[in-house]
């Protein structure tokens, strides 16, 4: 009795930590969004005309959309650390959670690389910031294949979480 107290106690722990490792992310990207990004491009007007103007509040725009997603994520992530945090690892809401996050991430990847591809075209984009994008969906693409798969884990631990219970 003492050992599954403790446990919870350890998993309630584990599951504060990961929740303020969300609320830093979620501070951390409001900056970046908010004031770093903003900055850099405005900082690319000064040495390329061209971006400046209309084109940049486009391209703050469109960057700001990309930020919708991410914030979804992280309340989704949020979800699944509750989830840790009740002793409720293994379940079938948490491998919907991250099937969730597979697909925000894969929606978000393609919005950001056609979006990038087609206002490189327009003339409103950098050719260095086009290639810094391809990493960036590099990336995105990591994410969507990680989450994913452990959603496929998640469910698989899952369902043989149930057959157990059942079995006793």
């Amino acid at each position: 009795m003492i050992q599954s107290e403790l446990q919870l106690k350890k998993q309630k722990a584990l599951s504060n930590w990961l929740k303020s490792v969300v609320i830093g992310m979620g501070i951390l990207a409001a900056i970046v969004y908010g004031f770093v990004l903003p900055m850099c491009w405005q900082n690319a007007t000064v040495n390329h005309t061209s971006l400046g103007g209309t084109a940049y509040w486009v391209r703050m725009g469109f960057l700001w959309v990309t930020a919708i997603p991410c914030y979804i994520a992280l309340v989704y992530a949020w979800k699944v650390f509750t989830e840790i945090g009740n002793n409720n690892s293994f379940s079938f809401v948490n491998a919907k959670y991250l099937k969730n996050v597979a697909i925000l991430a894969m929606v978000d990847t393609i919005y950001y690389f056609v979006g990038n591809v087609v206002m490189f075209f327009a003339n409103m984009n950098h050719p260095g910031v086009l290639l810094i994008s391809f990493l960036i969906c590099f990336v995105g693409c990591a994410v969507v294949i990680v989450c994913a798969a452990l959603s496929q884990l998640v469910l698989k631990a899952a369902e043989l979480k149930e057959e157990n219970e059942l079995t006793i």
